[in-house]
């Protein structure tokens, strides 16, 4: 069966994409997988790949805090459509955010990470650190005589 549709889009996609009739969600839909990352473990370090499409570096944030490692993205889509006549024929806004963390150890400090954006992929590069274990110091008392 034929299903009507506009400008080549099936009108009822709109419809069904409604998060009752749908699993996914909203956020992905208009930015594709965002978020899907990878962690490579190397000698010294490991290394975060998240893709991040459609979302700009200014509305990306790192923050370190309790060890955890948290990376909040933001993104403004907008899907204006005019006829000739400069009529909206269709009009789409969609705002949000999504975040993830990982936990990286009490151990690294902010200084020893490094990250890069680029291409709608932030590249995080964690060094390797051993816990530093607590040497127990022993107090004498001086004896006198």
């Amino acid at each position: 069966m034929l299903m009507p549709s506009l400008f080549g889009e099936n009108l009822l996609d709109d419809f069904f994409d409604v998060p009752v009739f749908s699993r996914r969600n909203k956020f992905e839909n208009t930015t594709g997988n965002i978020m899907h990352t990878d962690v490579k473990e190397t000698e010294n370090s490991y290394e975060v790949a998240m893709n991040l499409p459609g979302v700009k570096k200014e509305n990306v944030q790192a923050e370190l805090k309790d060890g955890y490692l948290t990376v909040k993205a933001s993104a403004n889509t907008s899907n204006d459509t005019k006829d000739e006549n400069g009529q909206y024929i269709r009009k789409e806004r969609y705002t949000g955010s999504c975040s993830r963390s990982f936990y990286v150890g009490e151990q690294i400090t902010q200084e020893d990470i490094k990250a890069k954006f680029e291409d709608g992929v932030l590249k995080i590069n964690i060094p390797k650190k051993e816990p530093v274990p607590e040497v127990e110091e022993k107090k004498y008392i001086a004896i006198e005589g």
